[in-house]
């Protein structure tokens, strides 16, 4: 039996969707190959070992969490937003030698923050989406970056994930509300120039012997919703349609998976990585083009997820796939204190 701790919740704005993500996880790991324990952070950060009920502070439940986790063969943690998606409980892990699924501090930290990841696939030659980073509470929009992006421009937190806090602005009178809302989950925030193309993700899957794949693009269609924000990806009515495998030509589904693989390598990744871009029709014959949009170090398992329906409609159902990621985990840790799994020693 493989010892699993799944981590999750937290007091993140997804604290729900990682509770649901987890849930998910929980029930297609192989009961008969994995012993879990579930690790819950409350919305207040109080971490819950299994059916704990003892009431602690902070320091002191992760205190008595730590000998839990020293345990373990392999944690998952299944966070969503900051703390714990950022490189956090992933530098915690790293500190008490324990074998994680998923990204590494660095990679989860720069993945987290919207500004950093364009800076890295910028330097990388991808195209990224013109924008400007407003940061700290007083910071404005002046009005020469206003006649640059023109409208409409899109207002996001830059280290928020699920599209929290993200607004439209088809009207230069609407920005400082879109800006106070975005606020509401960063103090860093970007205000991007829209880019009118497809939107279309790709899912990438480290395996334990460092083959990286990509798995076919899932397109978002968006229904009722004007942007793919929270509601549009987990209220079942009037959201957006996933499309998967998208209806796109050879060459773009090469091009895509491509510089899906060429992020997950610049970034450091390792494990998994959904990438997100916007598909846009450029030159003279209309080729599609790629211009990412943003990454998700730890894309959400939940049953209205895109991340596990990539992965099923190439033939690799969710069991399979939580068991690749936690073989590559336990393959190649990051932990100096413990070596990796077949590199085990005997003696001194």
């Amino acid at each position: 039996m493989i010892r699993v701790a799944v981590l999750y919740g937290g007091p993140s704005g997804e604290h729900d969707i990682s509770v649901m993500s987890a849930t998910r996880v929980m029930k297609n790991l192989d009961p008969q190959q994995y012993e879990v324990t579930p690790i819950k952070v409350t919305r207040d950060g109080v971490w819950v070992v299994g059916a704990d009920s003892s009431e602690l502070g902070v320091a002191e439940s992760i205190t008595a969490a730590l000998p839990v986790l020293a345990q373990v063969d392999v944690a998952i943690p299944v966070f969503h937003g900051r703390p714990g998606e950022d490189g956090t409980v992933q530098a915690l892990l790293e500190l008490i030698g324990v074998p994680y699924v998923g990204n590494g501090v660095a990679a989860s930290a720069v993945g987290m923050d919207k500004q950093m990841t364009k800076i890295m696939m910028t330097s990388a030659g991808l195209t990224v989406a013109d924008g400007v980073v407003l940061d700290g509470p007083d910071a404005v929009l002046t009005e020469a970056d206003r006649e640059r992006l023109g409208l409409p421009v899109f207002v996001k937190p830059a280290r928020a994930g699920s599209s929290l806090g993200v607004s439209r602005v088809d009207d230069w009178a609407d920005l400082d509300h879109a800006l106070a809302t975005a606020r509401e989950s960063d103090t860093k925030i970007l205000v991007e120039a829209a880019v009118h193309g497809r939107e279309v993700e790709v899912g990438v899957l480290q395996r334990a012997d460092g083959e990286v794949l990509c798995g076919p693009p899932l397109e978002i269609i968006k229904a009722e919703a004007s942007v793919f924000d929270f509601n549009a990806k987990y209220q079942p009515v009037g959201g957006a349609v996933l499309s998967c495998p998208a209806d796109i030509d050879p060459r773009a589904t090469a091009l895509l998976q491509e510089q899906a693989e060429l992020t997950f390598r610049t970034l450091g990744c390792s494990g998994l990585l959904r990438v997100d871009f916007f598909l846009v029709a450029s030159g003279v014959d209309g080729e599609l083009q790629p211009v990412l949009n943003e990454v998700n170090t730890f894309p959400g398992i939940t049953p209205m997820s895109q991340y596990p329906l990539i992965w099923e409609t190439a033939g690799v159902a969710l069991p399979e796939l939580l068991a690749t990621l936690i073989e590559t985990a336990r393959t190649t840790t990051r932990s100096t204190l413990r070596p990796p799994v077949g590199q085990l020693t005997s003696g001194a």
